[in-house]
């Protein structure tokens, strides 16, 4: 069994102005040569966006990048025609591939965004780049697991080109789940709001948590907390 606990006070921050983000892996102008990365896992960023503010159009290759809005409206428009507006409640994937180059904004003039930016290292390089967007249910996040990220073309939630899986759950308090680990696979656990017991771990918001080298963990809501699993192949 093997564990490493990331809690929010630690994490990385850069202070732009119209941008306030938090690092949990090492990212820009953070370095931390203890978080490099969790496996497949590359940047955890937990972003906040002035009004009317956003990231002007800049380049990715070779990457998975899910975005999970968590107030507020994000404005996405990339090379490949896409325009979309997302919000809390949606989640969006962009598989940069052999390139594609991508504009995020704040939509609103009045009240900032905030967001999760993960990326994942793929397992396939150079492909076609591909847009996804889903509007997600939140009642089935309550007291369970909801699928939101896989391998599967055919799943549940989105798909991205790695051996991932992520999920949702708003576990309320006393309320307990299990997760299983598959072989070869760690899993990151991020507190979005609440409190938490991990196996013998409390964890508050934006605590991070990763596993590894064990088969299965359990939780317990020691409030109503909402938490997002990132499980991913610890060799790249």
């Amino acid at each position: 069994m093997s564990k490493v606990i990331h809690r929010a006070e630690t994490r990385g921050f850069a202070n732009h102005g119209w941008l306030q983000s938090y690092h949990s892996f090492s990212f820009a102008g953070y370095t931390n040569p203890e978080r490099i990365h969790f496996g497949a896992l590359r940047v955890l960023n937990d972003d906040t966006v002035a009004a009317g503010m956003g990231f002007s159009t800049h380049a990715h290759s070779n990457m998975e990048i899910i975005s999970i809005p968590l107030a507020g409206d994000l404005e996405h428009r990339d090379s490949m025609g896409t325009v979309s507006v997302i919000q809390q409640g949606d989640i969006q994937v962009m598989s940069a591939g052999s390139g594609i180059q991508h504009s995020e904004y704040n939509k609103n003039k009045d009240k900032p965004v905030k967001f999760l930016q993960i990326w994942i290292i793929p397992n396939k390089h150079n492909v076609t780049p591909r847009y996804g967007q889903l509007t997600l249910d939140k009642n089935a996040a309550r007291n369970t697991l909801q699928q939101i990220i896989s391998p599967n073309p055919e799943g549940e939630g989105l798909w991205i080109h790695q051996e991932a899986w992520f999920y949702l759950a708003t576990l309320e308090e006393g309320k307990a789940l299990n997760y299983s680990i598959r072989e070869g696979n760690g899993l990151y656990i991020f507190v979005l709001e609440g409190n938490v017991r991990v196996d013998d771990d409390h964890l508050s918001s934006r605590d991070g948590l990763g596993l590894w080298n064990q088969s299965a963990c359990s939780l317990e809501g020691e409030s109503t907390a909402t938490i997002l699993f990132m499980e991913v192949p610890m060799t790249i």
